[in-house]
């Protein structure tokens, strides 16, 4: 079984920190920094883009976890790649060739993931399990922080887990949405190897990042 990682999503930091809340995330034991990238177009809401990325980046030698919810997204892969992003992961529905978006990832020497929305089916991704490096299960519809997990989708993670198994792929499953103490647990025992969360680990026990992740690796 693979080792359970947790990937703070920094839209639930103090932006006005940055910086300071990647290396307090660091220092807590974080395995990687999850980056949600908005454009208010393909979700309704605007974050962060290629220079910001590009800045953190050089503070810290985490994994860059960076999942792009921009459409359409073929084009601005190669900025994201050159700001600093380790996994870059995108959305079939936001990209015309999705083979060829994930094989552009793949050749600027990038962790491919791909990203499925609540309502989005497995089979859209099925001939290019081979490819990827990690699949990304909403459990919550993108776009905003702080939304209430869809435990509805951990049948879609226990599917792509029975798929994963019978074929011998070896791509991670992350999860995210809404992911709490609670949750969490539900979410391993389906198959999910990586949580992003955000807001449980920045305000849970006042603030405790170091205690709020170890309560989530917990089984």
């Amino acid at each position: 079984m693979k080792k359970i990682q947790i990937s703070p999503s920094i839209l639930s930091a103090d932006f006005s920190q940055l910086g300071n809340e990647i290396k307090r995330l660091e220092e807590a034991g974080a395995d990687m920094i999850h980056v949600d990238v908005m454009d208010g177009h393909f979700v309704p809401n605007l974050t962060i883009g290629p220079p910001v990325i590009k800045a953190l980046k050089k503070q810290s030698s985490m994994i860059f976890d960076v999942h792009l919810m921009i459409s359409p997204v073929h084009k601005y892969i190669e900025a994201f790649s050159d700001a600093g992003a380790d996994i870059i992961t995108i959305h079939p529905e936001a990209t015309d060739d999705l083979s060829s978006s994930i094989q552009k990832i793949k050749k600027l020497g990038k962790k491919v993931g791909v990203s499925l929305n609540p309502e989005t089916k497995i089979q859209v991704i099925l001939d290019h399990l081979d490819k990827i490096d990690l699949v990304l299960i909403m459990s919550v519809n993108p776009g905003f922080g702080g939304q209430k997990f869809m435990p509805e989708v951990l049948n879609k993670i226990k599917d792509l887990k029975k798929i994963q198994k019978s074929k011998g792929f070896d791509f991670d499953i992350e999860i995210d949405g809404g992911i709490n103490f609670e949750n969490s647990k539900e979410a391993i025992e389906a198959g999910a190897n990586i949580l992003v969360s955000g807001t449980t680990i920045f305000k849970s026990n006042n603030g405790d990042i170091k205690k709020n992740i170890e309560l989530l690796k917990s089984k």
